[in-house]
């Protein structure tokens, strides 16, 4: 019987080397999300229309390089309910104004 004695060195990725490769990670994801997603949806986030403030990726990318993980990952999920709630509002604003909403996936 043939018997390798290979020593492959395992070093554990620690936490700050795991939240630190997933913050990099995240950050990675949004600039693809807001370069090559977000420019082709054919809508704006409706938190920055409503308020006049960041973008929800642009909120959740400066909590990520200028927090945590963990921060950012608590806050979005809010940030994505005032977001919902700001898309009611301009929908409720559309609706008193008399515009006439078409759905982008109707044929006009």
């Amino acid at each position: 019987m043939l018997r390798c004695n290979l020593y492959l060195p395992f070093k554990p990725m620690t936490t700050n080397t795991f939240e630190s490769f997933a913050t990099q990670a995240a950050i990675a994801s949004l600039n693809v999300y807001r370069t090559h997603i977000s420019p082709r949806k054919g809508f704006s986030c409706a938190h920055r229309l409503l308020h006049g403030e960041e973008s929800c990726s642009e909120y959740v990318k400066r909590i990520l390089t200028n927090q945590n993980l963990s921060t950012a990952m608590q806050m979005a999920p809010q940030r994505f309910k005032a977001c919902k709630a700001a898309a009611q509002t301009l929908h409720s604003q559309q609706a008193q104004s008399g515009c006439i909403i078409i759905p982008c996936c109707l044929p006009i």
